[in-house]
Parts: C-alpha cells; structure tokens; sequence
C-alpha cells in the first residue's frame, strides 16, 4: 500500500498557532497518540476559524463537516513539545475545500516535522441537514493573495 503523501503550497500559511503537547494526549507507546493528533488538528482549525469571527456551525455563513482526513506521521511528539500548525488551503469547488496542516516541533534547537495532515471539508446546513455552498465571506478567507 503506498504511504500517504501530503504536498504543501508554496505560499504562506492562512494560519499558524502553537498547541503543546498534554499527558492526556500521550498513549502507551509514551508518544503522541493519533486519536489525539486528530483533537489537535481540531483545535487548530477552531483557533484559525474564531480567529475569523467564525465557528464550526456559521463559517461565513456556512456550518462545516469533516468529511475525511488523512494524517502522515513524520517524527514522534512527546509531553512538554510545542507543536507548530501551519494551516493551508486548495481544493476550494462550489462545495468543499481543503486544509492542509504541516505539524512540526522543535527539539535540541532542531526543527522537526511530526505530521502532515489534510482535512476535507464540507459546507452543510446542519438545519436542513444537506450540503451547501460555500458562502463568498469564507472563501475570501481560504484564498491567500
């Protein structure tokens, strides 16, 4: 099977936050555990959306779904690391976009790159519980000038 390949754009990031690494967040193997990389990546795309006046349920106008993820581990994170979200986007249709995260820590003066990570996303009107368009106000957000 091949290995999930994330590729980054060459412009900058639409948003960047810093999240650390909890005890909870660390599994028996005394690393980062998935389950919680993906409630990290989570909470990077919640700091990025507030951050635009916006929520999970009104971006722009627009309620949001996940409708896949794709998560590419790099290197491992432990306790007391202070991970780096770098978040982009492509993909943008009528409907949908993509984020793309690049994770990465820095340890003994390195810089390390722990996952790359995609989040398809979906508009949906969670009231009439079907998909919807994107709406102008969050796609000014996705597209960097």
């Amino acid at each position: 099977m091949p290995r999930v390949k994330i590729a980054f754009p060459a412009q900058a990031p639409l948003f960047r936050c810093t999240i650390p690494v909890r005890i909870t967040d660390i599994n028996y193997g005394n690393h980062l555990g998935n389950d919680s990389m993906l409630s990290i990546v989570h909470e990077a795309r919640m700091q990025m959306l507030t951050a635009w006046g916006f929520s999970e349920m009104n971006a722009g106008g627009t309620g949001l779904i996940m409708a896949d993820v794709m998560i590419a581990f790099k290197n491992e994170a432990f306790y007391g690391d202070y991970l780096t979200i770098d978040i982009f986007c492509e993909e943008i249709t009528t409907f949908s976009f993509d984020l793309l995260y690049k994770i990465s820590t820095q340890r003994n003066t390195e810089a390390l790159d722990v996952a790359h990570v995609k989040t398809g996303m979906i508009c949906f009107d969670y009231s009439a519980r079907k998909v919807t368009p994107i709406k102008a106000t969050l796609r000014e957000k996705l597209i960097v000038v």
